[in-house]
């Protein structure tokens, strides 16, 4: 098993009056050569938006974007004509394509939202673009790995995006014990990034905020120190 791994304090940093975002890789005016990627995960963003704040229409194209809130309502609109508000535990994609138009704001005028903001290289070109969201709390059962991104329309698993990419959410009490298999021969591996609480794989503890891209193996296992959230996204190599 070979392994990268990214603490919380290294990330990059976009601060302006109405947004703090923390970048897993680079990102904005943030740039690290090392930090470009892994496999087709292009971005992790942490942001949080001020109140009644947000990110203006501004355009995509040709990358598969995944919105998770953590705290707060964030309303998306898009030159679809989809307007809808997610919160947490929900979740929303939008396939690029061939370009799209959105913005994203926090509807709640009293405090902050927060939420992931994911970019993930497609394995198809200038395919219409397109948006989903959905309930994934349904889907996440305590203790377990569960599934909420696949590249399978129609599985009864959460929403799908154009690439073998399987997104994950575990939610864990304190000394659960978990073994990710990966899903795919092809893959490169998995990024795992603790949310909130904290995880041991081997000997290496990773605290909230931490990432690592594991990868040259068929499985990782590891165990919640403390009561846990941890978002898993299994990726193949970019071409």
């Amino acid at each position: 098993m070979k392994k990268v791994i990214h603490k919380a304090d290294t990330r990059g940093r976009s601060l302006y009056d109405w947004l703090d975002s923390h970048h897993t890789f680079s990102f904005d005016e943030y740039f690290d050569s090392e930090r470009i990627n892994f496999g087709a995960l292009r971005v992790l963003n942490d942001d949080r938006v001020a109140p009644g704040k947000g990110f203006q229409t501004h355009p995509h194209k040709n990358m598969e974007v995944i919105s998770i809130p953590l705290k707060g309502d964030l309303e998306h609109q898009d030159s679809l004509k989809h307007k809808d508000t997610i919160k947490e535990g929900e979740i929303q994609v939008m396939s690029a394509g061939t370009g799209i138009m959105h913005s994203e704001y926090n509807r709640n005028d009293d405090r902050p939202s927060e939420f992931l903001q994911i970019w993930v290289f497609p394995n198809k070109q200038n395919v219409p673009p397109r948006y989903e969201n959905a309930v994934i709390s349904d889907l996440i059962r305590k203790n377990e790995i569960s599934e909420i991104v696949s590249p399978y329309p129609g599985n009864g698993k959460g929403l799908w995006i154009y690439q073998q990419a399987w997104f994950s959410i575990a939610d864990l009490d304190k000394d659960s014990l978990q073994l990710y298999k990966m899903k795919s021969k092809e893959s490169l591996g998995v990024y795992i990034f603790i949310i909130e609480g904290s995880i041991m794989i081997k000997d290496i503890e990773l605290r909230r905020r931490d990432g690592i891209g594991v990868y040259d193996t068929e499985e990782v296992e590891f165990k919640a120190t403390e009561k846990s959230r941890v978002l898993l996204i299994e990726v193949p190599p970019h071409q």
